[in-house]
C-alpha cells in the first residue's frame, strides 16, 4: 500500500499569534508508531503540517489542491489516508478527509476530538477509530488483509498493551524539522481523572494508565542519538515501580532529560532523586490554580494534600528546572487571580510557565458541568484552543479572562520578574539558568524562527544538552536506600 498518515495544523498554528517554536517542538510519534505495524513493502509517508506547511495546500480553501503533494514523492494519490483530529484542527482534518475520500481514497479518521464526537465524523470517513489508536490499530490491519475491514473500531474493544510494539519508524520523521526530535513515550495515559482533561475519555471502556516493560523503554532510549531527550508521557513518575526500573536503567547512559509529574509524586519516597541521578533536568507540573475551590472543582485530588513550596524546594535542592501549568477561569477565580499567579510563580522560581483559559473539551466531566448550567457560549471548536473564552465564566466576564490570559505571559516573561524569579533559587548556578533558559525560550522568538525556516534546528541540541547537563552537575543527589521508603528533606520557605 502507500499510506499517507496526516497531522492536520491546529488552528492556532496558523493564527496571528503564532510562535513557530511551539509547534516544532515534537514529532508525531503517535503517527510513527502506527506506521511500525505496517508491512516493509509499504510505501509510507507522515506529514506534519505545522513543520510542512505547503505540502498540503489550500489550508483556506477547504482542501483545494491538496492532492499536489504526492506528485513526485509517492503517486498521485494514496492508497489509503490516515489522519489525526484534535477539537481545534478538525475542520481542518475533515476537510482532508472529503477531500481524499472523493478522491477514492480508503480514509481512516482518529483522534482526540472524534473519540468525544464520533458522529460529526459520520459519512467523512471509511473507517473511524475511537480510544487508543494501537490497541485496535492491528486488528484493522488484519481485517484489511482479510477484505474484511470494519467501519468502526473501538479501543475499549481490544486488549490496551504496550507489549511486543514494533519500534517506532523514526525513518519517516526529518529530525531536521523539530527541536526535540529525541522525544519518547513509554506510557500510556495517567492514573489522575482530573474534571477538565482531554485525555479522560480517550481512555474510557479499558485501562486508563499503563507502560511498556522496561526493557523495551531502555531499548528505545539506546536508539536514539545524542543525549537529551523528552518524555511526553501524561505522568512520567505514575508508576513507581516502572519509574524505579527505568532510572536504575538509565544510569550511567550519560542522558539528560524532561518529563511531567505531579506535586505528589515528588514529595513521595526518593522517586525524584533517583530521576535526577538518570538524567532528569526539568519537570513539566500541573499545578493549575493558586485556589483550593478550583483545585477541588477539578478534581486535582493529588495536589490538595501536597506542599507545593516542599515540592519546589525538593526540585531546586536537585538542580531541577520547573515548567509549572496554570488554568484560569475555574469557578473559584476571580479577576485577581492573574496577578496572584504570576506572583507566588514568581516567588518560587518558577523557570518556564504556560497559562491555559479553562475550556470545557466534549467529552469530559468539565464539559457536563458547564453545558448542564448553560454556560457554553458557542461549539466553534476552532476557538477551543485554550486562549478563548468559550463559556462564561463564574466571576469575571469572558473578556476579562481572556484579557487576564495575555497579560498573564507579559508579566510572568517581562525582563525585571524573569530576573526576580532567577534569583529565588539556593545556587548561583541555577539563578544564572533560569534567566538564560527563560529568556531563550521567550524572547528569542526570531532567532528560534530563523533556525525553522533554515532547517538548522539540530544546531541548537548540543547548546540545550550542555546546559541542561551543566545544571544537574551540582545536584546531584545522594541516594538513600533502594527500599523506596520515604525521605526526610529539609524545607525552606519561600
Amino acid at each position: 500500500m502507500r499510506v499517507l498518515f496526516v497531522l492536520p495544523a491546529l488552528t492556532e498554528a496558523k493564527g496571528p499569534f503564532f510562535r513557530p517554536i511551539k509547534y516544532a517542538l515534537f514529532p508525531p510519534l503517535g503517527m510513527a508508531q502506527l506506521a511500525g505495524f505496517l508491512d516493509t513493502g509499504d510505501e509510507v509517508r507522515i506529514i506534519d503540517e505545522h513543520v510542512m506547511p505547503d505540502v498540503l495546500d489550500g489550508y483556506e480553501d477547504e482542501g483545494a489542491g491538496l492532492n499536489k503533494a504526492w506528485r513526485g514523492t509517492l503517486a498521485d494519490t494514496p492508497d489509503m489516508v490516515v489522519i489525526q483530529a484534535y477539537i481545534t484542527n478538525a475542520h481542518r482534518a475533515y476537510a482532508i478527509a472529503r477531500y481524499y475520500r472523493a478522491l477514492g481514497v480508503r480514509v481512516c479518521l482518529g483522534g482526540l476530538h472524534v473519540t468525544s464526537l464520533p458522529e460529526e465524523a459520520d459519512g467523512l470517513c471509511d473507517h473511524l477509530f475511537l480510544g487508543v489508536g494501537d490497541a485496535m490499530w492491528p486488528a484493522f490491519l488484519e481485517d484489511l488483509r482479510n477484505g474484511e475491514p470494519k467501519p468502526l473500531y473501538d479501543s475499549k474493544d481490544y486488549p490496551r498493551t504496550l507489549e511486543r510494539l514494533p519500534p517506532l519508524r523514526r525513518d519517516l520523521i526529518d529530525r531536521r524539522l523539530y527541536l526535540v526530535p529525541n522525544s519518547i513515550v513509554v506510557s500510556r495515559g495517567c492514573p489522575h481523572r482530573c474534571a477538565f482533561c482531554y485525555n479522560s475519555g480517550f481512555y474510557n471502556g479499558g485501562r486508563r494508565f499503563y507502560t511498556q516493560a522496561v526493557e523495551d523503554a531502555l531499548a528505545e532510549i539506546e536508539r536514539l542519538p545524542g543525549k537529551h531527550l523528552y518524555f511526553l508521557d501524561d505522568h512520567l513518575l505514575g508508576d513507581p515501580h516502572f519509574a524505579r526500573a527505568l532510572f536504575e536503567g538509565m544510569r550511567g547512559m550519560g542522558r539528560v532529560f524532561q518529563g511531567a509529574a505531579t506535586l505528589d509524586s515528588i514529595l513521595r519516597g526518593d522517586l525524584v532523586e533517583r530521576a535526577v541521578d538518570a538524567g532528569l533536568r526539568s519537570i513539566f507540573i500541573g499545578f493549575e490554580s493558586v485556589n483550593e475551590a478550583s483545585l477541588v472543582q477539578s478534581r486535582k485530588t493529588q495536589n490538595l494534600k501536597s506542599n507545593a513550596d516542599a515540592a519546589i524546594k525538593r526540585l531546586d535542592s536537585l538542580g531541577a528546572m520547573i515548567n509549572g501549568s496554570f488554568v484560569f477561569g475555574l469557578d473559584g477565580d476571580g479577576p485577581d487571580v492573574f496577578d496572584r499567579t504570576v506572583q507566588w510563580a514568581v516567588d518560587r522560581g518558577i523557570t518556564t510557565a504556560t497559562f491555559h483559559v479553562a475550556t470545557p473539551y466534549p467529552g469530559t466531566a468539565y464539559w457536563d458541568e458547564i453545558a448542564g448550567q448553560g454556560r457554553i457560549l458557542h461549539r466553534d471548536w476552532r476557538l477551543y484552543d485554550t486562549r478563548h473564552a468559550v463559556f462564561q465564566p463564574k466571576n469575571m466576564t469572558p473578556q476579562e479572562l481572556e484579557d487576564g490570559y495575555w497579560r498573564s505571559y507579559e508579566m510572568f516573561y517581562s525582563w525585571t520578574n524573569i530576573a526576580r524569579a532567577s534569583l529565588n533559587h539556593e545556587r548561583a548556578l541555577s539563578r544564572w539558568k533560569h534567566f538564560g533558559y527563560s529568556a531563550a525560550w521567550r524572547k528569542l522568538g526570531p532567532v528560534w524562527d530563523v533556525a525553522i525556516r533554515a532547517k538548522r534546528l539540530g544546531v541548537t541540541r548540543p547548546m540545550i544538552e550542555t546546559g541542561l547537563g551543566v545544571l544537574g552537575r551540582r545536584a546531584k543527589p545522594e541516594l538513600p536506600s533502594r527500599q523506596g521508603e520515604a525521605v526526610s528533606l529539609p524545607v525552606l520557605e519561600g
